[in-house]
C-alpha cells in the first residue's frame, strides 16, 4: 500500500507537471525547435529558438533528459535552482530571456511536478550553441512574484489568475522594453515588443483595459478565442510566438481566472 500510494502521488505530480509545462508555461515555445509552422514535435525540448540582442546571443537549450547535451545529468536541485534564480549548475547564468525572473512565484507542489515531468522527457541528443553575454544577466523578481504562493492562495480568482498569467510570463511579451529592461512600473501589457522567426516578425498586442488600443472592450469569449485559437476580435490571425496551440489545452476555469486577472490591467493607450 505505502508503496502504490507514492506511486499515485508522483504519477499525480508528473500529471500537473505535464499540464503547467505543456499549456499556460508554454515551456515548449521557446525549447522546441521550430518550423513554418510551428513545433518540430518530434525534436521537442531539444533546443529551439535564438535571439541576438543587445545584453545576449543565445538559443534556448535542450532540456531533454539527454546527459550530454541535455539536463539528463542535473539534479532535481539544479533543476529547481535554474528555475527560480536563474543559476547554472555550473554557476553561469541564463540569459534573460529566459523567464525565471516570473518564477520565484511557483508553489512548492508545482516546482516537484514540474522537475518530475521534465524527468519523462525523452533524451534528444543536440547540441546548442554556447550563450554569448554582451552584458552581465540579471534576475529581477516579476512585482509581486518575488517569493512562492501558497495553494490557499489558488482559493482567491484573481490571485490565482495572476499565479498562472506571472508563470506563463505574460507580461514578458506584452510589456514593452524600457531604459532598463521590461518597463513593468509604466508600461505594464502596452505591448508593442517585436519577435521575428520563421513565421517573420511578431508585435506583441497591448493586452490592458484600454477600450481604443487595448482589449476593454473585448467579451470575455473573444479574448477567450484569441488566447486559445489565435483569432482576434477583428477576425484576424495571431503569429507566434503567442502559445495558442498550448493555452487551448487549458481547463475553463484557468482560463476564467486569468481573464479576470488580464482584467484588472490600467488602460495603456
Amino acid at each position: 500500500m505505502f508503496f502504490a500510494g507514492g506511486a499515485n502521488a508522483q504519477s499525480d505530480l508528473v500529471k500537473r507537471g505535464d499540464y503547467l509545462v505543456n499549456t499556460i508555461m508554454t515551456c515548449g515555445n521557446c525549447h522546441t525547435p521550430k518550423g513554418p509552422t510551428g513545433d518540430i514535435a518530434e525534436k521537442a525540448f531539444s533546443g529551439g529558438l535564438s535571439w541576438d540582442e543587445p545584453p545576449f546571443k543565445v538559443t534556448a537549450p535542450n532540456i531533454t533528459q539527454d546527459k550530454e547535451t541535455g539536463i539528463g545529468k542535473w539534479s532535481d536541485a539544479d533543476i529547481k535552482k535554474v528555475l527560480r534564480t536563474g543559476i547554472r549548475p555550473n554557476g553561469v547564468p541564463v540569459a534573460m530571456v529566459m523567464p525565471t525572473d516570473f518564477y520565484d512565484i511557483i508553489t512548492d507542489r508545482d516546482m516537484n511536478a514540474i522537475v518530475a515531468y521534465l524527468r519523462t522527457i525523452k533524451p534528444i541528443k543536440n547540441t546548442v550553441p554556447d550563450p554569448i553575454y554582451k552584458m552581465p544577466q540579471v534576475h529581477h523578481a516579476f512585482p509581486g512574484a518575488d517569493k512562492p504562493f501558497t495553494e490557499a492562495m489558488f482559493n482567491d480568482k484573481l490571485k490565482h489568475g495572476f499565479y498562472l498569467a506571472t508563470i506563463g510570463h505574460c507580461m514578458e511579451c506584452h510589456t514593452p522594453f524600457g531604459a532598463k529592461g521590461r518597463d513593468f512600473a509604466t508600461r505594464l501589457g502596452a505591448g508593442g515588443a517585436k519577435f521575428p522567426g520563421p513565421w517573420g516578425e511578431s508585435v506583441s498586442r497591448n493586452v490592458t483595459s484600454s477600450k481604443t488600443k487595448g482589449i476593454g472592450s473585448w467579451t470575455d469569449a473573444e479574448i477567450k478565442r484569441a488566447i486559445t485559437t489565435g483569432v482576434s476580435k477583428d477576425g484576424s490571425h495571431l503569429k507566434p510566438p503567442m502559445g495558442f496551440g498550448y493555452y487551448a489545452h487549458m481547463t475553463d476555469a484557468d482560463l476564467n481566472d486569468v481573464i479576470a486577472w488580464v482584467r484588472t490591467l490600467p488602460a495603456k493607450e
